[in-house]
């Protein structure tokens, strides 16, 4: 059950409230089954007699309290033994009023009125297997275990300098062998709690000198099935096999202090321990580079999440609920469960296959919850999910070597769970001698035939997910470059995309019509901007759609320090009839077809235009000056030099990019004619600043650089002219509603960091300052991070507007006018400020919001009611004009042709 459901029921729960069913309502809301909720009534699963009280293991206890004496009865019930040795995650009291709640596990604790619960229905959310929306952002445990581990990786390898002369393979085995032996010793995996640490410890030498040689003789005992020969103090380990203890390997010399180290880690409870996220902690351990933030490449169990529940995970629960009091299909459904096929092709440490297992394990309990009573014959049940079921691929050694161990302790920690939750009919299968763990290859995933790691068979069905490796082009090593030169063959264009493009290329040629879908996280750039025209067409060309996505999100984990990028989530599919979804924080809306822009409307793909789609005046970049800074002056710097050439004023002219015309910022520039050349020489400081022009562009390794150290008076690149003009900023913040864009006259220069539009009408600045076109801008357009990106070939000259006669055109031009005066009004601020959507004047808003109605009704006199709406309208308006331009194109062609 997710969490937008279980938020329904707790609503539902407050409105039908009823005090004497109210702890098996709030149960049954995080899908706690109805044989369970009956069990636990009648008193079977109450494991407290005391009237009042409910007690259900590994769940709550519930308390019916007088007024009054709320905080003293929970600061009591947390602290008694026999309460807390059933394990109940969450202790309840409430005199009907008032509910106070603590989670025993995180601490956490809840003090609201009883019927505001569903505010806060994310507080008993692990009741339904979703510790994401927990506050674990920190674990203590995991994060205390990782630096300790590496300070003894530290250690390690300073004492032992040819620890990496075999590439470093036998330390990455050597640590993974050290961290079972922690987990299993306080998971009962080993007979007796503490059983490494203690042996360890009593067997060696302070010093640290003989440790090596314990651990080399402990591996080969763990590997042996018959011990009996073995000294009493190995006879207690257990054959543990599993490949994990297979290959011979030499254990690294050890100090005083490793040693010290290695008991210190043995005394945490490694049973806290959460294999998902640890995998990638001490992957970071071995990695310097990642020290700063242990676990800064974690893709969090939130984000995970939102991969697999929309997925397969939503349907496999929806399927759950449909065949709710069925026995034969929920027999079926677990038969599927037991055939799926999950495959990361990036998959790290495998945080998403772990998170997946557990799930699915999860779901696994609930059928079999609800087909116990439904069936007459009853055997003890055993897990039908196999770990054989989930494949990946990893490129680094030991992220590879910690895939496989965190999967096996993944099993075992869901075994337990499988057989608290089944109440005596549900076993699991003792975990030693270890299977298997998984289907992890090692290798570059990009060059790797994926069918041979996850092979496809008739009627498989198979789900493709995890959060590749990201780089932009300019990040990419030569390897990455020539990973994505093999992938993208035959592609006409592919260096501009970002690495990841790899994984859905590679994964849409593997879906191939068959029952595989996919889905990653992924940075939002390969939908934006230019790459949309290299990556789109190529997989929307397979037969393929995206069946939903996220809007962009700030990255987040667990670490200390967060990547600071933005990202999306992308599921695709072969093509179905079926509604998609567009998920943002806190909702998705249901729509008929999700574009390359993961915006709901056409599947069009947009293509750089040089000209203006529409009837409307070319817009030129700003003009570009490559000149080192010394044709640009301070207005410190310009008034000394008027001040002691006056007649200098006439060659200096204002310079304005996106930041200061945005933020009221003053600079000012050199602007000089031939005709002006020899005057401009002829005043010192200029000259000198000429000098230095001409010196900097001589030392470019561009040769057009170079061929302009010839004219250091001249701009690289001049598009100046001195008729009016409207500047449009390349860049702006995306908190902002619309990009500022404003008038400038004929004395003002336009820098290459904005754009700009010459001998510019009224009614053209009302379009492209419009909601309309902002919301093109917003869909179309590139981002620097998530801040808008314009530009001039993608947002305005593919912008699809219709043409207008003069009675609309002085129209617009009121509104344009009534929103200039409304700026005029505080021209004490600056734009920055205007245009903060916290602080804007009201008059201001509702100037542009006047202007938003006329520019609409250019398009139709029924207004738009939402921006999904807009953009469905404007792509396929983008069609119909690219479609007739391309008809007049053939036309012209054809009568060309005729006159020939």
């Amino acid at each position: 059950m997710n969490a937008s459901q279980i938020e329904k029921n707790v609503t539902a729960l407050v409105e039908n409230y009823n005090k004497e069913e109210f702890v098996f309502d709030l149960l049954k809301a995080y899908g706690i089954s109805k044989t369970s909720i009956t069990r636990l009534k009648k008193g079977d699963f109450n494991l407290s007699k005391v009237a009042g009280e409910v007690l259900y293991k590994s769940k709550l206890l519930f308390k019916e309290v007088a007024s009054g004496d709320l905080l003293n009865t929970i600061d009591k019930l947390t602290k008694e033994p026999d309460t807390l040795k059933h394990n109940p995650r969450f202790v309840i009291v409430t005199d009907y009023k008032t509910l106070l709640a603590k989670d025993i596990r995180t601490g956490l604790a809840l003090d609201i009125p009883i019927l505001e619960i569903h505010k806060h229905f994310g507080f008993f959310l692990p009741w339904a297997g979703q510790e994401k929306y927990a506050q674990t952002n920190e674990n203590y445990a995991d994060r205390k275990a990782s630096y300790k581990m590496a300070k003894l990786y530290d250690i390690l390898v300073t004492e032992n300098p040819n620890i990496y002369d075999d590439g470093g393979h036998n330390l990455n085995i050597f640590l993974s062998r050290l961290l079972f032996c922690f987990f299993a010793e306080d998971t009962d995996i080993f007979p007796i709690e503490g059983l490494f640490t203690d042996t360890l410890e009593q067997h060696t030498q302070k010093d640290g000198s003989d440790t090596h040689s314990f651990l080399d003789r402990l591996f080969k005992v763990l590997n042996t099935k018959d011990n009996s020969q073995e000294a009493t103090s190995f006879k207690a380990f257990p054959y543990v096999n599993g490949g994990l203890f297979r290959d011979p390997i030499v254990s690294p010399k050890f100090t005083k202090e490793a040693r010290k180290i290695i008991i210190e880690c043995g005394d945490l409870d490694w049973s806290e321990i959460n294999p998902d996220i640890f995998g990638s902690m001490i992957q970071a351990v071995v990695n310097p580079a990642y020290r700063s933030g242990l676990g800064m490449h974690y893709t969090s169990v939130p984000n995970i999440m939102k991969v697999i529940e929309p997925l397969f995970l939503n349907e496999l629960y929806e399927e759950f609920e449909k065949q709710k009091g069925n026995a034969k299909k929920l027999r079926q459904l677990i038969f599927r469960l037991s055939k799926l096929k999950i495959f990361d092709p990036a998959c790290g440490s495998g945080n998403f296959l772990i998170i997946a297992y557990k799930e699915l394990r999860k779901l696994e309990i609930l059928i079999l919850q609800e087909l116990h009573p439904l069936e007459t014959q009853h055997s003890i049940v055993f897990t039908e999910l196999k770990l054989s079921q989930f494949y990946g691929i990893e490129l680094d050694d030991f992220a590879h070597e910690m895939a496989i161990l965190s999967l096996w302790l993944a099993e075992h920690q869901m075994n337990k769970f499988f057989v608290d939750e089944l109440h005596g009919f549900g076993k699991a299968k003792p975990i030693l001698p270890l299977k298997e763990a998984g289907n992890i290859t090692q290798g570059n995933a990009t060059r790797l035939s994926w069918a041979d790691t996850c092979p496809k068979n008739e009627n498989d069905e198979i789900y493709i997910l995890g959060n590749p490796p990201y780089l932009g082009s300019f990040l990419q090593s030569k390897e990455q470059k020539s990973d994505l030169a093999l992938v993208c063959n035959g592609f006409k264009s592919y260096k501009d995309l970002d690495y990841i493009a790899c994984w859905f290329i590679k994964s849409a040629l593997f879906v191939q019509k068959d029952n595989v879908k996919y889905a990653y996280v992924t940075t939002n750039s390969i939908c934006q901007g230019e790459q949309v025209s290299l990556l789109w067409p190529f997989i929307l060309s397979q037969g393929l759609e995206i069946f939903f996505a996220y809007n962009s999100f700030k990255w987040t984990n667990n670490a200390k320090g967060n990547a600071g990028v933005y990202c999306t989530i992308i599921g695709i599919q072969n093509k179905t009839t079926l509604k998609k979804k567009i998920f943002n924080q806190t909702s998705f809306e249901v729509v008929d077809n999700i574009n390359a822009y993961l915006t709901s409307g056409s599947s069009v793909v947009l293509k750089k235009r040089t000209k203006p789609l529409s009837k409307i005046p070319p817009m030129n970049y700003g003009s570009k000056i490559v000149d080192s800074g010394n044709l640009i002056f301070s207005t410190e710097e310009k008034n000394e030099l008027i001040e002691i050439y006056p007649e200098a004023e006439v060659l200096i002219k204002r310079l304005l990019g996106s930041a200061e015309f945005i933020r009221g910022k003053q600079r000012w520039c050199l602007y000089v004619s031939d005709d002006q050349l020899q005057f401009a020489e002829s005043i010192p400081q200029i000259a000198e600043r000429f000098e230095k022009v001409k010196a900097f562009r001589e030392k470019s390794t561009e040769k057009s650089t170079r061929e302009m150290s010839k004219q250091p008076h001249k701009f690289y690149y001049s598009v100046h002219n001195n008729s009016d003009s409207i500047i449009i900023p390349r860049t702006s913040s995306q908190r902002r509603d619309y990009i500022p864009m404003g008038f400038l006259d004929g004395d003002t220069i336009v820098s290459d960091a904005a754009s700009v539009i010459f001998n510019a009408t009224i009614w053209n600045f009302g379009i492209i300052t419009s909601r309309i076109h902002m919301d093109w801008v917003k869909a179309v357009g590139g981002r620097l991070k998530e801040d808008y990106r314009y530009s001039s070939q993608l947002c305005y000259n593919t912008f699809p507007f219709p043409e207008i006669n003069q009675k609309q055109k002085e129209q617009i031009n009121l509104h344009v006018f009534e929103l200039l005066e409304e700026r005029e009004k505080h021209s004490g601020k600056t734009l920055a400020q205007l245009y903060d959507p916290n602080k804007m004047p009201k008059g201001l808003k509702e100037a542009h919001h006047q202007l938003d109605l006329a520019i609409e009704r250019c398009y139709r006199l029924k207004p738009f009611t939402s921006d999904t709406e807009r953009l469905e309208y404007l792509f396929k308006e983008y069609e119909k004009m690219i479609k007739r331009n391309t008809l007049l194109e053939k036309g012209k062609k054809t009568r060309k042709t005729k006159k020939a």
